[in-house]
């Protein structure tokens, strides 16, 4: 039987598997980071009518270069973030995953190389090995916290022409201050000059301030955002990025024609219009957020501090780990993940019943371990 190795794939593909989560049909499913909360009814029936009005005009190719969508967005990232950007600092691709694919496919690529600070968010490497791009595995210290002298160590040494910073970090939650983000850009263009893309997929739970700002006189930084989390719109597939306008230029020279369909483009429109409903979700999950770490601490878990909507937890040792403890968690009906950083489990922030469920189910755990 043919399988994928019998082919004539790249040798960097060969013996990886696709990315993705178990999803698992339990009663109370936090493994995923999305956000609990269905969209609105007043947003659905926008988005109805939005879709409806783009539907007349599906015989045509949709605005190539959505400026509605992307003068929209600029408009929020200036009123959540103060730094005023506009329509040429903003471009919008199917997810923040293409938005990373397009930047690698423009500044990566066969010969260059990109480097992220691990354990982080997956993805960045797998979409650098995508697009032919070499990936280099940064340190992390044992608190998770990026290292800024061994970091900068690394990139004057390797020489990377894309560096990737997550905050806040996904899967650990925890973010990186500013200073360490302007030593590694300055780090970088010493190094090469070298692009630096700050992955701000969760800062709209984050205790702090986005780091949108530094794009500010730094042409090679680039703020990558979505709306899958804060936005509570996974399904729609819709992320963006925030920098120099010649960066902007840049990325179209890689991007697909048409690539934004008219109907992802009228539904985010849409959701763009219900900001402050959204957001007012996005308090409840940061209040959801702060629970859990007080009730893990409290139960006596370790606890990394969160700025994400999701908290990791641990430390599991013993006979089968955290992988054993996951499977403790679930045979009581919750299911959370298990990253395969050894020792440690990741939860997503529910609905207040949601959580309940999952507290009762580590208490429980806990008296196992404790027994």
């Amino acid at each position: 039987m043919t399988g994928i190795d019998d082919l004539p794939v790249r040798d960097e593909l060969r013996g990886k598997s696709p990315y993705g989560a178990p999803q698992l049909d339990v009663p109370v499913r936090l493994n995923t980071n999305e956000n609990p909360y269905r969209l609105p009814e007043p947003l659905v029936e926008r988005i109805a009518e939005r879709v409806r009005e783009a539907a007349r005009d599906l015989n045509r190719y949709p605005d190539r270069d959505a400026v509605e969508l992307r003068t929209q967005l600029a408009k929020y990232l200036t009123d959540t973030s103060g730094h005023e950007v506009g329509l040429a600092n903003v471009w919008a691709a199917n997810g923040s995953n293409e938005v990373i694919q397009q930047l690698l496919q423009t500044f990566g690529g066969p010969g260059r190389t990109a480097i992220g600070f691990e354990p982080s968010y997956s993805m960045h490497g797998l979409i650098a090995r995508g697009t032919g791009t070499g990936w280099i595995s940064g340190p992390r210290n044992d608190d998770f916290t990026i290292d800024v002298e061994t970091a900068v160590q690394a990139i004057a040494s390797q020489r990377p022409d894309v560096v990737f910073v997550t905050t806040p970090n996904n899967p650990t939650g925890n973010a990186v201050p500013p200073e360490t983000v302007l030593a590694l850009y300055e780090a970088a263009q010493a190094a090469k000059p070298s692009m630096v893309v700050v992955d701000e997929a969760y800062i709209e739970f984050s205790h702090g301030d986005s780091l949108l700002p530094l794009i500010e006189g730094r042409p090679n930084l680039v703020v990558s955002r979505t709306m899958s989390k804060a936005f509570g719109a996974a399904g729609l597939r819709l992320g963006y990025l925030a920098a120099h306008p010649a960066v902007v230029d840049a990325v179209q020279l890689v991007r697909l024609p048409y690539h934004l369909s008219a109907v992802t483009q009228a539904t985010a429109l849409a959701a763009l219009e219900h900001t402050g409903t959204l957001l007012k979700y996005v308090e409840q999950l940061k209040a959801e957020r702060d629970r859990l770490v007080s009730e893990l601490r409290a139960i006596g878990f370790e606890v990394v501090e969160s700025d994400a909507n999701f908290v990791q937890f641990g430390r599991f040792e013993g006979p089968g780990g955290s992988h054993a403890a996951w499977q403790k968690i679930l045979d009581q009906g919750v299911l959370v993940r298990d990253n395969g950083i050894p020792g440690w489990l990741r939860v997503s922030a529910g609905t207040p019943e949601e959580n309940d469920a999952f507290l009762d189910a580590v208490r429980e755990l806990k008296k196992e371990q404790s027994a």
